[in-house]
């Protein structure tokens, strides 16, 4: 278990050091956000070739996996956008509307047993990416993107669910990156930026970090059972902040940081139930 622990904070720093790349291309080097999307899952399935399980192609002739990889790869186009303009902890706050949505669309479609007390922690993280969020307050619009990301995001997690039977966690990884860089291939290659030191090391680690992170992620879960892991994937909003202050020195405001407290406890106090 405190192995699992490990490697989960690990990949749960990782991740937001991809997208904190990610901001840097779109942010400061004018990379189109489409492009870093597309090269994140260009790069990424190139990472995951050798070590393919059996059977994995076998999976791209099913629809249902085109529908589920095409949930991820509306959902991290639509998180490059977000960071071009807000920073980083705003964007991961928002984001996490996705496994509220998830758990909604779980209990709609697949029937998951549902509770008062769950649904009022899930009402209460919504909260609190309201206060991050703040509509019609004059913030800043990008943010929606961030929204638009945890929705798709959302149906991601539940399609995963749902189709988590038909092969195994890298082969299922493997499908989300290739069908996402064939989808955003035309974008990607018509959006091709400058060749440059700065850019090409960027677009590796936008890449490799992500790649590294949800990889650590699936290997924790094999070591340890996902209920006692699940609130650890909270640690990617304090990677965040960290990063936020490290990398672009910015630091949420007031209403982010009632949001941030609102949705970790939320989240936190979700996984100790039963």
């Amino acid at each position: 278990m405190q192995r699992a622990v490990l490697i989960m904070l690990v990949a749960m720093s990782l991740i937001p050091v991809g997208d904190s790349a990610g901001k840097i291309l779109t942010s400061r080097l004018g990379v189109e956000p489409v492009f870093v999307a597309w090269s994140r899952f260009a790069l990424g399935t190139v990472l995951v070739l050798p070590f393919l399980p059996k059977g994995s192609f076998a999976l791209l002739g099913n629809w249902r996996i085109w529908v589920r990889a095409s949930m991820l790869c509306c959902g991290i186009t639509c998180i490059q956008f977000a960071l071009r303009t807000v920073d980083i902890a705003t964007v991961f706050a928002a984001f996490f509307i996705g496994p509220m949505f998830s758990y909604v669309l779980a209990t709609l479609f697949l029937r998951e047993h549902v509770t008062i007390v769950r649904s009022v922690l899930i009402l209460l993280g919504f909260g609190g990416v309201l206060l991050v969020v703040r509509p019609g307050t004059g913030g800043d619009a990008d943010v929606l993107w961030a929204v638009a990301a945890g929705l798709f995001y959302g149906a991601f997690l539940t399609m995963s669910r749902w189709l988590s039977h038909l092969g195994k966690p890298l082969s299922l990884t493997f499908t989300q990156l290739a069908i996402s860089m064939f989808l955003l291939l035309p974008f990607g290659l018509t959006n091709l930026p400058e060749a440059s030191l700065p850019i090409a090391s960027m677009t590796l680690a936008s890449a490799l970090f992500s790649m590294l992170g949800n990889l650590l992620l699936l290997y924790a879960y094999g070591l340890a059972p996902a209920t006692r892991l699940a609130p650890l994937v909270y640690f990617q909003l304090i990677a965040a902040v960290l990063l936020g202050w490290v990398l672009f020195s910015t630091l949420p405001d007031a209403f982010t940081w009632a949001g941030l407290a609102l949705i970790i406890g939320a989240g936190l106090a979700s996984t100790r139930l039963r």
